[in-house]
C-alpha cells in the first residue's frame, strides 16, 4: 500500500470512513441521525470527499498517462408511504444525458412521493462514465435511500432484492448494478424499523450526532450561495471544469483495491478469533436479546475486523479493532426483548422487578456490556 495512505485516511471524518469501509467490503451501510439533520446528512453524504481516480492510459505514446478524475455516481431518493415501484427503480437510475445537456437535475413529478437528485452542475455529483458511454439505463454506483423504513413492504423487498442480485427489472428488460454497487440508507432512530430480512443485509451502521457537524457542507455553503445567486441573473457563471481540484482527501481506484487486498491477507489469530466469537455468544445469550444473533451477523462481523486492520496500518487484528467492529455491526440488528419474554420468568422471577432490570436498555449498552464482561486476549 502507499506509505501515505494511513495518514489520509485518520484526515476522513466518520461519514467519509463509514462509506470508504463499505467500498473495502463491497457491502452496504445504514446512518443515522436526529430528524432535523437529515436534510444535512443527506447533502454532507453528496459532498463526501471520497474522490475515486480512474487512471486510462492513451495509445498517443507509451509514456503519455492520462488521469481522468471521476466521482462514484450518486442518486438520492427519499421514500415515503406513497412511493410505488415504477418510481423507485425509475430514482435508481442515472439520467442518459443529451448532446446539449451533459448533465441535468431530475425529479419525479409526484414530489410528495420520492425525490431523485441526479449528478448536477454543482459539482457535487459526476457520472463515473462519459455521456457517450450512457445510451441505455444505468443504476447508479451509490444508491441513498432516505426514510426507505418508512416505505410500503414491496419497496423494501426490493431493495433486498437489489442487494442480494445486484439488478432490477423494469416493464421491457431488466438493468443490472455496477459491480461497486453501494446501497447508503439514511434514517431517524425514531422511525419505525427496516424489514427484517433487508436489515440483516445491511454491513454496518453509524449514528452520526448533529453536535458531530457536517464540515462539507459548511465548507461548500460559500460557492452554493454563489450559485443559487447565478441562477437568477442573465449572465450565468461557467460551470466549474475540475470541481475536484483542492480536494483534501482522495482515494484512486488502485488504492481501494490495495485496501480491499489487504483486508484479505489480514491475519487473525486463535486467541482473536475465539474473543470474537465470546462476543458473539455472550450477545446471544443476554437478557435483553430477543431472537439471539443471526449467523449472517457473525460473517459481517469477521469481515469487518479485517477491514479495519489495514486502515490502521496493520496487518493483524488486534482485540480493540474488535470491539470496534461489533460496536458498527450490532446496533441495527439487536432486538430488545420485553419484559414479558424475559427467561427468568420460567424461574419465578417477578415480573415488575424484570421490567426496572430492563429499562433504559438499549442495543449500545448492550453491546457495550457484553465488552465488559467478555476478557479480551493479551
Amino acid at each position: 500500500m502507499p506509505p501515505d495512505l494511513v495518514q489520509r485516511v485518520e484526515e476522513l471524518g466518520d461519514l467519509e470512513l463509514a462509506l470508504l469501509l463499505s467500498f473495502v467490503a463491497n457491502e452496504h451501510c445504514l446512518i443515522q441521525t436526529e430528524i432535523e439533520g437529515l436534510d444535512s446528512l443527506q447533502q454532507e453524504l453528496q459532498l463526501v470527499r471520497t474522490v475515486i481516480h480512474l487512471h486510462s492510459i492513451f495509445s498517443l505514446s507509451s509514456h503519455q498517462i492520462v488521469s481522468n478524475i471521476y466521482r462514484r455516481s450518486c442518486v438520492v431518493i427519499e421514500c415515503s408511504e406513497k412511493t410505488d415501484l415504477d418510481d423507485f427503480i425509475d430514482g435508481l437510475m442515472l439520467d442518459v444525458p443529451s448532446a446539449d445537456e451533459p448533465t441535468a437535475k431530475k425529479s419525479v413529478n409526484n414530489a410528495d412521493t420520492i425525490e431523485v437528485l441526479k449528478p448536477g452542475r454543482s459539482g457535487a455529483d459526476v457520472p463515473s462514465k462519459s455521456s457517450t458511454d450512457l445510451k441505455e439505463p444505468r443504476i447508479a454506483d451509490v444508491v441513498v435511500l432516505r426514510n426507505i423504513n418508512r416505505a410500503n413492504y414491496d419497496i423494501q423487498i426490493q431493495a433486498l432484492e437489489l442487494i442480494r442480485t445486484k439488478r432490477v427489472f423494469t416493464r421491457t428488460s431488466f438493468v443490472m448494478a455496477p459491480k461497486d454497487f453501494c446501497m447508503v440508507i439514511i434514517q431517524s432512530p425514531e422511525g419505525p424499523h427496516l424489514n427484517k430480512h433487508l436489515n440483516d443485509h445491511i454491513f454496518l451502521s453509524h449514528f452520526h450526532g448533529l453536535e458531530d457537524g457536517f464540515p462539507n457542507l459548511e465548507n461548500a455553503s460559500e460557492w452554493i450561495e454563489d450559485d443559487r445567486s447565478s441562477s437568477s441573473s442573465v449572465v450565468r457563471k461557467p460551470v466549474l471544469q475540475n470541481p475536484y481540484i483542492g480536494l483534501s482527501v482522495t482515494f484512486s481506484e488502485a488504492e481501494i483495491q490495495a485496501l480491499v487486498t489487504a483486508s484479505k491477507n489480514t491475519t487473525v489469530t486463535a486467541e482473536v478469533e475465539c474473543y470474537l466469537h465470546d462476543i458473539v455468544t455472550f450477545l446471544r445469550m443476554h437478557r435483553a436479546v430477543d431472537g439471539g444473533i443471526n449467523p449472517m451477523a457473525t460473517k459481517c462481523f469477521q469481515s469487518l475486523v479485517r477491514c479495519l486492520a489495514p486502515l490502521h496500518g496493520l496487518d493483524y487484528v488486534t482485540p480493540s479493532l474488535v470491539a470496534i467492529a461489533a460496536r458498527k455491526i450490532y446496533p441495527h440488528r439487536i432486538i430488545l426483548t420485553i419484559p414479558e419474554r424475559d427467561r427468568s420468568l420460567q424461574y419465578g422471577s417477578d415480573l415488575a422487578a424484570v421490567r426496572a432490570a430492563l429499562e433504559g436498555v438499549t442495543p449500545e449498552s448492550i453491546i457495550e456490556d457484553v465488552l465488559v464482561s467478555v476478557e479480551a486476549p493479551l
